[in-house]
């Protein structure tokens, strides 16, 4: 019988690098995704499946020369908003419910983050996508890429 997969001496191995990890959902990853404006993805980072979004928020943003960053809740954080209008950027993240002070969004310009989640919808067509079922991360991250150029070859 396999045991767990342990960390080396020099620290890597193990789950974390392979970005797996237990979350509510059970074992899993979580796949954090930057999409362009016509929802077409530009970055992809993984993390084990108990991360937080919002510890993917600067490498995420790194980068953008966007006019407008739209991310959801899970990315509500004074660093974040202040890391985007830093870019110059104009930060449409609505606030957390447990938030005493709120911040106001642009509503219309928010609705726009429906280009992600129509994103994630072609993707996850794809069954390896949806269930993972490549052990590597780099295995992994490669088929993301590959499923994401299909759509723009039909």
């Amino acid at each position: 019988m396999r045991g767990r997969g342990e960390k080396k001496a020099d620290g890597s191995g193990g789950r974390g690098e392979q970005a797996l990890g237990r979350s509510r959902g059970g074992f899993g990853t979580k796949v954090h995704v930057r999409v362009s404006g016509l929802g077409l993805p530009t970055k992809f980072i993984l993390t084990p499946g108990q991360a937080a979004d919002v510890t993917q928020r600067a490498a995420l943003v790194a980068g953008t020369a966007a006019a407008v960053v739209i991310a959801d809740k899970g990315y509500d954080a004074a660093a974040v908003v202040r890391a985007v209008e830093a870019t110059g950027a104009r930060a449409v993240i609505p606030t957390q419910r447990n938030r005493k002070v709120r911040r106001g969004i642009d509503a219309e310009r928010y609705k726009d983050r429906n280009l992600v989640e129509r994103f994630w919808g072609r993707i996850k067509q794809y069954r390896r996508v949806a269930t993972r079922y490549e052990k590597t991360a780099r295995n992994f991250l490669g088929f993301l890429h590959l499923a994401s150029i299909i759509p723009l070859l039909e």
